[in-house]
């Protein structure tokens, strides 16, 4: 009895894909700023680096947390999102007294985008940093 032998193989467009983000500083870390998968981004925890890796953990709260804001829209951006297709973002803070300063930073950056969100108050972050920022969003069909 003969079987029909197939072999299966995955298509590259099924496997998760890399957010690669232009003039950015490549992660501290082994892992990916973000990746793409079955139409949504999965954007890693930021920290409020800039852009030419200066760090801003010397820097008051609201001045990392837009930072750190501004690099999460960053990966966003490389992968067709805004801040209109996020559907889930979690903030960790140092500080629960930080938390109000995180919501006015918050709502300036985000605008009019209301996602499900959750602050996490944590004793300390790497770096020293006083706010980390991951978030999941949906790609726009194309």
């Amino acid at each position: 009895m003969a079987t029909d032998a197939r072999v299966v193989t995955m298509n590259e467009s099924l496997l998760p894909q890399p957010v690669v983000v232009p003039d950015a500083p490549p992660p501290a870390g082994h892992y990916s700023a973000g990746m793409c998968h079955g139409g949504l981004v999965y954007v890693s925890g930021q920290l409020g680096a800039l852009a030419d890796g200066t760090h801003t953990a010397d820097q008051p709260f609201e001045a990392q947390a837009r930072a750190a804001l501004d690099n999460v829209l960053r990966v966003l951006a490389a992968s067709g999102c805004g801040p209109e297709h996020v559907i889930k973002l979690t903030a960790y803070i140092v500080g629960v007294d930080n938390w109000p300063k995180f919501n006015g930073v918050y709502a300036s950056v985000m605008g009019t985008a209301k996602p499900a969100r959750a602050v996490v108050p944590v004793p300390e972050l790497h770096y020293g940093y006083l706010v980390e920022i991951e978030a999941i969003a949906a790609q726009p069909t194309r």
